[in-house]
C-alpha cells in the first residue's frame, strides 16, 4: 500500500490554493460619487488588529471584514471595515476623535 498524496499532481497549483480564495475576490462599488475597490477578507486570513473607520472600534485577528479603497488611490489608503459598518456607511455620521476631557458640542 502506498502513502496518500497530499500535494496535487503536476507543476501547477490548484485553484484551491489561490491567494484570492483567502480574500474572497475584489469588486467595485460606487459611494459618494467615487469608485471604491472592495475586497472581502475571511477570518483565517486576518492576522492582526485593524481599526474600523465606520465605528472606530478594533477588528481583532481572526475576524472576517472588508478592505476598501478608492480606485485611484494606492495600497497605503486601504481601510479595513466591519461588514456591517461598510453596509451602513450612508446612515452613519462622522466619528469624531475627541480627547477624554473634551466637551461634546
Amino acid at each position: 500500500m502506498s502513502p496518500r498524496r497530499n500535494r496535487p499532481r503536476g507543476g501547477e497549483k490548484s485553484a484551491e490554493h489561490s491567494p484570492w480564495m483567502s480574500t474572497g475576490g475584489e469588486r467595485t462599488e460606487s459611494w459618494q460619487g467615487e469608485e471604491w475597490l472592495v475586497r472581502s477578507v475571511v477570518g483565517s486570513a486576518a492576522g492582526k488588529y485593524y481599526r474600523c473607520p465606520g465605528c472606530d472600534q478594533e477588528i481583532p485577528p481572526g475576524v472576517g471584514h472588508l478592505v476598501a479603497w478608492q480606485s485611484y488611490a494606492g495600497v497605503d489608503d486601504r481601510r479595513h471595515w466591519h461588514r456591517g459598518c461598510w453596509n451602513a456607511r450612508d446612515r452613519r455620521g462622522a466619528k469624531l476623535q475627541r480627547s477624554r476631557n473634551a466637551p461634546r458640542y
